[in-house]
């Protein structure tokens, strides 16, 4: 039976550095841990990333990341950790950081748990989204569909039988939902 997030207080990203075994983001200050998730969702990870670093390696436009944590505030630190990122090759931090850069992805993609509650998962878009993420996909198994949210505030939801892109933060990527779920 799956647990309740388990919530502290007053935490730094350095300090979120240093814990080992976790699976776990910070969000103003507050260390947020959950439980790994389950199967099928690391198998949609895994597919969408390695179609995206297929498409992105093949056109030398930049790196995907997966299970990478990004700083996207300070003061109180917010570190998120989405389940598949892209960063476009000319915001690529050099040298590549060990810990959590302070950026955000130009695309980030999470994919639903069945034990995600709307509000929280709606805070993490809005969290992406205000620190210059320019495309969200929210992958969702249960409904068979992906939720769309771009920074100029639209957004788009995309069902089994269609197909969604990366629009212009990854130019040509495009991937048939079925094929991924």
């Amino acid at each position: 039976m799956p647990t309740e997030p388990a919530y502290v207080l007053g935490m730094t990203a350095a300090e979120l550095l240093q814990i080992p075994d976790k699976h776990a983001e910070l969000v103003r200050g507050v260390l947020v841990v959950r439980e790994p998730p389950g199967l099928r969702h690391g198998r949609i990870a895994l597919d969408l990333g390695r179609r995206l670093a297929d498409h992105v390696d093949a056109n030398h436009l930049g790196r995907v990341y997966v299970e990478s944590g990004f700083k996207l505030a300070s003061n109180p630190d917010t570190v998120r950790g989405p389940d598949v990122a892209f960063i476009s090759q000319s915001r690529l931090p050099e040298p590549e950081p060990v810990g959590y850069p302070a950026l955000a992805p130009d695309l980030v993609v999470e994919i639903l748990s069945p034990r995600d509650r709307p509000g929280e998962v709606l805070g993490k878009v809005a969290d992406w989204l205000s620190a210059g993420t320019r495309l969200v996909w929210l992958v969702d198994p249960e409904r068979d569909l992906v939720r769309i949210y771009r920074a100029d505030g639209t957004e788009q939801i995309v069902t089994a039988e269609q197909a969604f892109r990366a629009e212009d933060v990854v130019p040509g990527f495009v991937c048939p939902l079925a094929t991924i779920l």
